[in-house]
């Protein structure tokens, strides 16, 4: 599974437990880590632990190339990584903050409510 399958395999499970405000952030050229990045929200950090751990293991189960799961201990930003794919989880105030989207300057490829 990759690109556009991969991503809306991503946002589904994203949407499935609930993540708000979901973009899929072209960074092709601007990352030598990742071509994808996706952002996304939750509303405290027991739901942005939740929507994290949810994804990282749907990934699993779907034999995706699952890395690292990251910032579990705070709760405020997890970061997921597929390796293809960089997952940011954050709460708002913490997402408002770092303006990750604004940061990578990425082309959005997809975006959920």
């Amino acid at each position: 599974m990759q690109g556009q399958e991969l991503y809306a395999f991503i946002v589904d499970k994203l949407d499935d437990s609930k993540a708000r405000d979901i973009q899929v952030l072209d960074v092709t050229g601007k990352s030598t880590i990742t071509d994808c990045m996706i952002v996304c929200s939750g509303n405290s950090s027991r739901h942005v632990n939740a929507i994290a751990e949810s994804v990282a293991a749907e990934a699993r189960h779907a034999g995706l190339n699952f890395l690292s799961l990251q910032g579990k201990d705070a709760g405020e930003w997890v970061l997921v990584d597929l390796g293809d794919v960089i997952i940011h989880v954050m709460q708002e105030e913490t997402r408002d903050f770092y303006q990750l989207e604004k940061l990578w300057g990425g082309t959005a490829v997809g975006a959920s409510a």
